[in-house]
């Protein structure tokens, strides 16, 4: 199949395949006589692996991981496990740090809501809030007090 069926096949873009392939996760195309890339059925679980990993938000580089870890016999699945929980634990890092933000937000607006709504934009205290150094709690680890 050509680089487009490809693409339609696991809902990737060309650009993306073209770029997979560049840096190693996805393998170089055959190609035909006139220089056209063709992909066959491996190609097309390979690149699937590839988008859900992607989709989970696993780096370039944790793709290439799980994708070695799989194809050899010889590592334990617990690898291919541990590497998931690393993951996960950055990802619920990364939720407790989005929840923060959230409640930054949401007391923007309803910092906004309560005095200023409707007036000047130069005068929102959104602008105001925004432009003031944030709380810190005193710890070693720079976090933000709410």
């Amino acid at each position: 199949m050509k680089i487009g069926t490809l693409a339609g096949r696991t809902g990737t873009n060309v650009p993306t395949i073209r770029y997979y392939e560049s840096v190693g996760l996805l393998p170089a195309a055959v190609r035909q006589e006139g220089g056209q890339r063709v992909y066959g059925d491996a190609d097309v679980e390979r690149l699937t692996f590839i988008r859900r990993c992607r989709e989970f938000g696993f780096s370039i580089h944790q793709v290439r991981s799980l994708a070695a870890l799989g194809r050899d016999q010889s590592r334990s699945c617990l690898e291919l496990r541990d590497l998931a929980a690393a993951h996960l634990s950055d990802v619920r890092t990364r939720i407790r740090e989005l929840d923060g933000l959230a409640k930054s937000l949401e007391a923007f607006v309803d910092n906004c809501d309560a005095t200023c709504a409707g007036g000047a934009g130069p005068d929102c205290t959104i602008i105001d809030d925004l432009s003031k150094a944030p709380k810190r709690c005193g710890c070693d680890t720079g976090s933000v007090r709410s």
